[in-house]
């Protein structure tokens, strides 16, 4: 099992497990790692420090470089660790409470909002254009980046 430092070309960076360094570059060549923050497919492999058993015999203790490395991390380091963590449990948070009507998005927050079915919170999809057009209606809505692994359970 290959443990590796991934960033995605927006800059966020997360862990990513893998049987082989063959399994990284033929799921890398699919577009299949997806960044947990943002859902970006554009992934590349960070320097990471190995983890190297010092160990010599039963009674030794053992010394991890990758575990050095993460001990001295900067604090603008840990704090974006932070926010992607929060944002990854409040992104979970919207999806349990809430149901997805998909493409259905833009006209079942319009009947909601012209009191043609009863308000029920949702998420679904949209352009751009045509949230700003719910927005200008006076019809409130955000834009959420929900990457498509985020969308079901991990563990």
């Amino acid at each position: 099992m290959k443990v590796l430092n991934l960033r995605c070309s927006v800059g966020h960076d997360f862990e990513g497990w893998f049987a082989s360094e063959d399994d990284f570059q033929a799921q890398q060549r699919q577009q299949l790692i997806e960044c947990p923050v943002c859902g970006n497919t554009r992934v590349e492999k960070m320097l990471s420090a190995p983890h190297l058993n010092l160990g010599h015999g039963s009674g030794a203790p053992s010394t991890s470089v990758h575990e050095t490395a993460e001990a001295v991390a900067t604090p603008d380091q840990h704090r974006q660790q932070v926010m992607q963590a929060m944002y990854e449990r409040m992104v979970q948070h919207v999806i349990e409470h809430t149901t997805d009507v998909g493409e259905e998005f833009a006209d079942q927050a319009r009947k909601m909002h012209h009191g043609e079915v009863a308000e029920a919170p949702i998420r679904g999809r949209t352009s751009q254009e045509e949230a700003q057009q719910l927005r200008d209606e006076g019809i409130e809505v955000v834009s959420l980046p929900v990457p498509s692994v985020s969308k079901r359970r991990l563990q």
